[in-house]
């Protein structure tokens, strides 16, 4: 079961996951061994698998909610895809997806806060600096909801808070035989994780994955300043 997934380190947590069938792929499962949860979480508590509070009224997700992310990208994060992760937060889930596309791979990871993209530069800089300086990944301030079209198209897309209605940008963004997932649904109510595919034409298909509860996805101040 997902909430038994606490561990006392980076890899027990990780093989308890495994152990409750969430992570089933070798990549995922080597990516989130080598990426440090403690690092990119400031709470005592990072390997619980709970959401932790980041600051400015965001949260990292819990590691099974990573984890299942991760499992269902896992398709198209192949050794040079091209990644952009939407609300990345303190970076956790970007590094991870910058190990498994490799070096000939590319991931963006973007947030409207500076803060909060100080903050995961700080992190990955940790352990991962290499990760930075070699190009395969870059933090960026911006409105994710409008993606970052500098780099696209991108080979999957990742959503990390709620929009009210899957953003036009981010499909348009998202390349051919690519792969999004966005939560959906209103603000502090259930909403559903969206999988969105397009075909080697352009068509899209998309199907409900699960029930979610994610911190919405809106503009800097509503954000910031969120009660």
């Amino acid at each position: 079961m997902a909430w038994r997934s606490n561990g006392r380190n980076q890899k027990d947590l990780v093989e308890q996951l495994k152990k409750h069938k969430i992570i089933k792929t070798p990549s995922v499962y080597n990516a989130m061994i080598a990426v440090d949860r403690k690092e990119f979480c400031p709470s005592r508590e990072a390997y619980k698998d709970t959401p932790q509070s980041i600051g400015c009224n965001v949260t990292i997700s819990a590691p099974h909610m990573h984890a299942y992310a991760l499992e269902t990208l896992a398709s198209h994060l192949q050794p040079g895809s091209k990644v952009l992760d939407v609300g990345s937060g303190s970076g956790y889930l970007t590094a991870c997806m910058a190990v498994m596309v490799g070096e000939a791979g590319k991931v963006v990871g973007i947030d409207h806060v500076k803060d909060l993209v100080d903050l995961s530069v700080s992190n990955t800089r940790k352990s991962h600096n290499d990760l930075m300086s070699s190009g395969r990944l870059k933090y960026v301030v911006g409105d994710g909801r409008n993606g970052y079209a500098e780099d696209s198209p991108y080979d999957c897309i990742h959503v990390g808070a709620a929009a009210p209605t899957l953003p036009q940008p981010l499909v348009d963004q998202l390349a051919n035989r690519g792969r999004l997932v966005c939560p959906v649904g209103p603000s502090g109510a259930n909403q559903d994780f969206i999988q969105l595919d397009k075909d080697e034409n352009g068509n899209i298909s998309q199907k409900k994955l699960m029930a979610v509860v994610y911190v919405p996805l809106t503009d800097k101040h509503k954000q910031v300043f969120r009660p």
